[in-house]
This record gives structure tokens, sequence and C-alpha cells, in this order.
């Protein structure tokens, strides 16, 4: 089990439930070190006063917000430990909404609250009486010296918090609304049978395959070998919007047809649908040069 990265209690009307909050996501990305490459020493990031130069640590480094280019108002820790501030140990629930009215853009980072001590019967009351609902819960929380809002929902049998950004710090998406540009429902349904071609139930399957090939690369240098190159991608040829949109549900439905009862799944499809292309390119000229074994399939 992770380590809590926060302890308090969730505050629903007078009933207080102890909890630990968990992380719920881990991150799998691959970490470099900056060297120099003259001599492979490691680089380090320093601070550094920029009127006389002396590195300092932590304790000599204050807070400050900047009013002007001149001026900085010094705000201490023991204001900001000061200021009155109801949800500084607990999650405090203000409302219950419809999950649908939620807009997904909102949604930061997710945890997970589980029960601490006592408070498993106050725990599973709230989780049981979120379930029956079908409603998510709004939350405030105050997290690094700043108060925010949170969503606290159903998974399985545990209660997840999910950070929020506040409304006024959502952009508006009006700028980039285009020109008005003529789509026809045959243009539309194309793109809809696109969609349905390439619809799954289950994204377990999917993996990062970025970071599988740089782990690859890693081990074969570790090894001293010389690791495996990129393939050239298929050059796509210039097509109109409709023929591309039927080539591509042509090309997921008979990937889907062949991946049956195999784990493989549509995100593969793009890979396999430009080695199709790739064999309907016209044979060269000349005579024909006999190949052991049977046939072969395309992978």
């Amino acid at each position: 089990m992770p380590r809590p990265v926060w302890t308090g209690a969730i505050s629903f009307g007078l009933v207080s439930i102890p909890i630990k909050v968990l992380p719920a996501t881990e991150n799998h990305n691959i970490s470099f070190h900056q060297y120099h490459q003259a001599d492979g020493g490691r680089i380090r990031y320093q601070k550094v006063c920029e009127l006389d130069g002396q590195v300092l640590d932590q304790s000599q480094i204050g807070r400050g917000y900047e009013v002007s280019k001149d001026t900085i108002i010094e705000v201490t820790d023991a204001e900001l430990d000061a200021m009155p501030l109801p949800t500084a140990k607990a999650i405090e629930i203000v409302a219950f909404v419809p999950a649908e009215t939620i807009d997904p853009i909102r949604i930061a980072d997710s945890y997970y609250l589980a029960a601490d001590g006592v408070a498993a019967k106050p725990y599973k009351l709230l989780r049981m009486a979120l379930e029956r609902s079908s409603k998510v819960a709004i939350a405030k929380f105050a997290w690094h010296n700043r108060e925010r809002l949170g969503l606290l929902r159903v998974k399985e049998d545990a209660i997840v918090l999910h950070s929020m950004r506040w409304p006024d710090e959502i952009r508006s998406p009006e700028s980039l609304t285009p020109k008005p540009i003529a789509v026809d429902d045959e243009e539309i349904d194309a793109a809809v049978d696109l969609m349905e071609a390439m619809a799954v139930d289950d994204l377990s399957s999917f993996r990062d395959r970025y970071r599988e090939a740089l782990e690859e690369i890693i081990r074969a240098k570790a090894k001293g070998t010389t690791p495996h190159g990129a393939p050239e991608p298929a050059a796509a040829p210039v097509v109109d919007l409709m023929a591309a949109l039927r080539q591509s549900v042509e090309s997921a439905r008979e990937f889907r047809g062949e991946a049956q009862g195999e784990d493989a799944t549509v995100h593969d499809m793009p890979q396999r649908a430009g080695k199709k292309a790739a064999q309907k390119k016209p044979p060269a000229k000349g005579p024909a040069k006999k190949t052991g074994g049977g046939k072969h399939r395309s992978a």
C-alpha cells in the first residue's frame, strides 16, 4: 500500500469520518539525469541570489508577492498558518450533484480515501449512500497552502477524491471556434461508422509503447549491443476526406475480424492498415522467384 499523502477527516454534516488520502495513480515515466559530456559529471541545480551570487539553502529563502518591479511583499509561513481555513484538516462536503454535470476538463489528480481506525462504518455508510443516490459529492479541502475544490465518487469498494479546478480557472473555448465549414451527413455517417468499428469495451490492454521502446534501448546499451531503430512509417497517400474515412472503416473492420480470440486491440490498427496499404503496390516487373515454405501472412 502506498504511503498516505494527507490525513484528516471527511466532514459530512455533523458526521466526521477520519481518513487517509492515498495516491490512486503511479508514474511509470523513465527519468533521465543531465551530465557534462566532457567528463560525465552530473549537472546540479542551485538556488542563487541574483544580487550577490551566493548559493542559498532553504532556511535563507523567504516567500513574497511581487506587486511591482521593485516591490515584493513578504508573506511568512506563520502568516499563512494563521489564516482562517476551516478545511485545513477536513474534506468538507458542501453539495451533491449528478455526475454528468461535471465537466471532465475540471478534474485533475486522483486519490483513494481509506478509512482510518474506527471510521469503517461511517465510511461505508457514505460510500453506499453515494452509490444509491447516483450522485457525486462536491467538497472543499486545503492542500499546500491553498483551498481546493474536490469531487468524491465511488470506485468499487473505495471512495475516490478528484481534485478539481475552480470555475474561474477554466478557459473559454470561444477563441478556438473555427470559421463556418460545410460538413454533409454522408461524411458524418462515415465518421460514425469508423467510431463504431474502433469501439472497445475495455482499455486494460493499452500499453505505453514509447516507454517500452525506451526501456529496450536502455537494456541494449547496458549490454553493449546496438538498439534496434524505429521502422520507417509508411507514406500515407493524399486522399480526400470521404475516401480516407471509408478506407479507415474497412481497415478497422478487417483488423477486428482478424483479431477475434486474440488480445489485440484497435490501437494496433493504424500500423496494420499502413502495412495493408503497402501491400497494394503493384509488383515489380520481372520473373517471379520461388520461395520456400507455405504462404506468408502479414503480422
